[in-house]
């Protein structure tokens, strides 16, 4: 438990780290305008690490799964090689529509 806790807090630093320069943004000088869009970048930029950290976690599985099968069955560890990156490829392909989505904001 004491290593997830770990890993958990390490997760959040990052998080807070990753947000906070778009979260130190000015307003501009509007009333309820810049407030909302300060809303908005706070939100973008959680919704963009949150994105970023699901494909880092699947990519990390998928990564594993294949070392594991390549270590048991090492005849075939070129066609898992290729089978892991196309995969890890469409991974990051659908991570990058996801942080375009988050901008777009």
């Amino acid at each position: 438990m004491s290593q997830f806790l770990k890993k958990f807090g390490l997760f959040c630093a990052v998080l807070f780290a990753l947000t906070s320069p778009a979260m130190a943004q000015g307003e501009d000088g509007e009333d309820g305008a810049g407030e909302a869009k300060s809303d908005a970048v706070v939100l973008t930029t959680i919704g963009a690490g949150l994105v970023v950290i699901g494909a880092g976690f699947g990519i990390s599985k998928l990564s594993a799964a294949a070392f594991e099968s390549m270590a048991r069955q090492p005849e075939v560890a070129g066609d898992i090689r290729g089978a892991m990156i196309i995969v890890a490829a469409m991974v990051e392909g659908a991570a990058v529509i996801g942080l375009v989505v988050c901008m777009m904001q």
